[in-house]
């Protein structure tokens, strides 16, 4: 799996389709395209608004996942991925497509 196939990876567990990712990243559906094919490479200001969407661009470019510790967490946060992590594949989806909803009104 290369860089493109992860960031498309990384673009749908957000939610966007192409022209939306774009968009929030400052690029053309075409470039997003061909990052997302391999034909092209993202540079560091593309990598650097689309962390600010939520992608783990650390995951995007080496393969390897950003770690989360419970202590970079609020409080909050903590109990918000425990009540998350308790619900069942279809509420737990269901709750995602609430939050994509609240975070694309920004």
């Amino acid at each position: 799996m290369g860089i493109g196939d992860r960031l498309k990876e990384e673009r749908e567990r957000l939610g966007f389709n192409q022209t939306e990712f774009a968009a929030k990243a400052g690029a053309s559906k075409n470039s997003q395209y061909n990052y997302e094919k391999g034909e092209r490479s993202p540079d560091a200001s593309y990598l650097a608004a689309v962390a600010e969407q939520g992608v783990d661009v650390l995951y995007v470019v080496t393969g390897q996942r950003s770690s989360v510790g419970e202590d970079q967490l609020s409080n909050d946060d903590l109990e918000i991925v425990m009540h998350v992590r308790s619900l069942d594949d279809e509420d737990r989806g269901a709750v995602m497509r609430l939050l994509r909803a609240f975070t694309l009104k920004k």
